[in-house]
């Protein structure tokens, strides 16, 4: 029973470093340090370098930096894409770390699923930054700040203490992430296309397109998946209901904006 509960705790704090580094690297590190700088946290030894003064004092300097250009509407997004090639590889080399005094191909594991999830806990930070700076109000930059800082702190407080109750919520947190990134992508690509459109890039004309001489619907939906309107000349009604069973399956339209699509065409026809 030690042993397996020892296994959980393990797992536990690999999979917490790795998603807690995803969305602060350097609160991550301060919370590590300082659990095991006064004993309050037992690190394994290849994770104890943590608890080097140099090491919590960069890291503490640097949560100060993020700490503030995180709340800045615009700053935060430049900062998140900088940290794509910071928090990636040190999640990974975190969680290889946690894994203690095993086999390089052990620690090598780790590393490649800690920093798997790491890049994914990351793109939805990211990701989610983005579609928030749309509005022009600084509050929801802040309250998404601090709702992170909050959850990298309690986060790695209950992997180490409830191994359990964590995994159970990290599992319920990647379901979410499922569920959410599909989402998260099809509306950052709505916001590059107002963008190119401000910058001349995009015409404007497409923005609403005419499915199948039917019915109108919104260009960002339809053209973020890749679909352009069937002319009268080159398909038929089969056809472009094939194209649209195909972006329907692969998940490209929603089941709403599929039935639209498909009652526009077939009305058009």
């Amino acid at each position: 029973m030690d042993e397996y509960q020892q296994l959980i705790a393990v797992i536990s704090l690999t999979m917490g470093v790795a998603w807690a580094s995803g969305l602060n690297l350097y609160a991550a590190i301060l919370v590590l340090g300082f659990g095991g700088s006064t004993g309050n946290i037992e690190l394994p030894e290849n994770l104890q370098i943590v608890q080097d003064p140099a090491v919590m004092l960069a890291a503490g300097l640097m949560y100060a930096v993020e700490f503030f250009a995180d709340k800045v509407p615009g700053v935060d997004t430049g900062w998140d894409a900088l940290h794509t090639f910071i928090r990636i590889p040190a999640g990974a080399l975190l969680a290889a770390n946690t894994v203690g005094d095993v086999s390089p191909a052990l620690q090598l594991a780790a590393g490649i699923v800690g920093g798997s999830v790491t890049s994914v806990t990351h793109a939805a930070k990211a990701s989610t930054r983005v579609l928030i700076n749309t509005s022009p109000e600084p509050v929801s930059n802040w309250l998404a700040s601090f709702t992170e800082d909050v959850a990298v702190f309690g986060g790695l407080w209950v992997a180490l203490n409830h191994p359990v109750l964590f995994l159970i919520g990290f599992v319920a947190f990647l379901f979410l992430l499922i569920w959410l990134l599909p989402k998260l992508w099809r509306g950052l690509a709505r916001i590059f296309r107002k963008i190119g459109q401000w910058l001349g890039l995009v015409d404007e004309t497409r923005e609403a397109l005419d499915v199948g001489g039917g019915g109108i619907l919104p260009a960002d939906t339809l053209l973020t998946a890749g679909y352009a309107p069937p002319r009268r000349d080159e398909k038929t009604l089969v056809e472009a209901l094939q194209e649209l069973e195909a972006m329907h399956k692969s998940g490209a339209l929603s089941d709403a904006e599929f039935e639209q699509a498909k009652a526009s065409v077939i009305a058009g026809k």
